[in-house]
């Protein structure tokens, strides 16, 4: 497409988008009296507007019903999972019966990795990208260690060439190839959390099979951002937050994936509770453990309802947008704009004040634009926030945009660049 850096072509993108109905349906933090440009999805996201009407119901349920909340009322709490599953599976490409909403993210890594994570003598060792979230990184090192292994021997990182900043999926596929007689499991970010960048998740896991390893991804920037395809890429395991691109409110539920082909593997290991037992005798309270078939069966507290309820008001938006393929589709015009002004930023002050580190090619990304700031890196970050727009910053140069379809558009983009702009010409003066 041929971008224009004008507000009137931004107005008329938003008049085409067919998304644009979707923003009223959030509500935007306030400053000084006027909205924010929100890019901040990628760390939490927006609050939407019926979240306080779907919590409210549970709330009365609570009130109303008390214990018997689990087995009356309109969505009754014993089975309130089942209602997210249906919406979640598409947003992942999952059947609904491969995912379950619960726990946090790196509970349900840790949880996972019980199952999945299987040393043996010689097959131990762990492929995963260098640079991954720090929860990635403690969570594998705890678990190398409780069965053994020095991390400094069992977890191999894959770092980016010198002089680039992001991954090239030919040097991942040949990392897990030369190690391929010793590896036990390969476990990457869907969308490092740095870079933005998205990684082929299909070309990794056939080669992680092909070397007889296990594959597993952590979702956190993947999930409802980019159209993962967790069934058919024939991944084993996956988990994820939904208070980013999934807007479920801070310390949202998570959620996490696993492939019907594990189903019927009694071999595989699991922390067990009273929660994952067999749905249609878990009442007779007997010993002896027997897990409810699929993703359920890896529950293991009970439901928590009043984080789902806020999980399920963000789903129901995304069921109105036609999940993921709309979603996608704006996405990619979106991040496209916005990378476009940056570099408009750049011609009009005639040097890179800001170098994209996010892949170039949209099959590579998500929603999410990194951009190194040179020079007063935070003064240029603090005086975008000053001025209501709102990304966020990394340490000790990148600045994070990110234009969520459901909430953001064009017009966010073209003055979020008119800003840069404005700011760039006042450092340099």
């Amino acid at each position: 497409m041929n971008f224009q850096n004008t507000l009137s072509f931004a107005r008329t993108m938003d008049q085409q988008d067919p998304l644009q109905k979707f923003r009223d349906e959030f509500l935007f933090p306030q400053q000084n009296g006027k909205p924010f440009i929100y890019l901040c999805g990628n760390s939490l996201g927006l609050q939407p507007r019926s979240a306080r009407e779907v919590l409210g119901k549970e709330l009365d349920n609570w009130q109303n019903l008390a214990v018997e909340g689990w087995f009356e009322g309109e969505r009754p709490w014993m089975f309130y999972h089942q209602e997210l599953k249906k919406l979640m599976a598409p947003i992942v490409g999952a059947l609904p019966a491969e995912v379950c909403p619960m726990n946090t993210l790196t509970v349900n890594l840790h949880l996972l990795l019980v199952s999945f994570y299987r040393p043996q003598q010689k097959r131990f060792k762990i492929i995963m990208e260098a640079g991954a979230f720090p929860s990635d990184q403690y969570a594998l090192e705890s678990q190398v260690r409780f069965h053994g292994y020095d991390p400094a021997e069992a977890i191999i990182e894959v770092a980016p060439r010198a002089g680039e900043y992001t991954l090239r999926t030919a040097d991942i596929v040949a990392r897990i190839a030369e190690n391929a007689d010793e590896l036990a499991l390969v476990l990457f970010g869907g969308i490092n959390y740095f870079t933005g960048q998205w990684f082929d998740m299909k070309a990794i896991t056939e080669a992680g099979h092909a070397a007889g390893a296990v594959v597993g991804f952590d979702l956190a920037h993947a999930a409802g951002n980019v159209p993962v395809q967790l069934h058919d890429w024939d991944i084993d395991f996956a988990c994820w937050c939904s208070y980013k691109y999934q807007n479920s409110g801070p310390g949202g539920i998570g959620g996490l994936f696993i492939h019907e082909k594990h189903f019927k593997d009694d071999s595989l290991n699991r922390f067990a509770g009273w929660w994952g037992y067999q749905e249609s005798t878990r009442f007779k309270m007997e010993k002896g453990f027997v897990p409810e078939p699929g993703a359920d069966g890896w529950q293991i507290s009970c439901s928590q309802v009043m984080p789902m309820a806020l999980y399920y008001a963000s789903l129901q938006i995304f069921e109105a947008a036609g999940f993921m393929g709309p979603i996608r589709a704006k996405s990619k015009l979106l991040t496209a704009y916005l990378i476009y002004t940056i570099d408009q930023v750049n011609l009009a002050i005639g040097y890179q004040q800001y170098q994209v580190i996010t892949p170039e090619n949209e099959n590579d990304r998500g929603t999410q634009v990194s951009i190194i700031a040179s020079g007063n890196a935070k003064g240029v970050f603090e005086k975008l926030v000053a001025h209501n727009v709102l990304g966020d910053w990394r340490e000790p140069n990148v600045i994070r945009l990110s234009p969520v379809p459901l909430y953001n558009s064009f017009e966010d983009v073209f003055l979020t660049g008119e800003l840069l702009l404005k700011i760039s010409k006042e450092i340099a003066v």
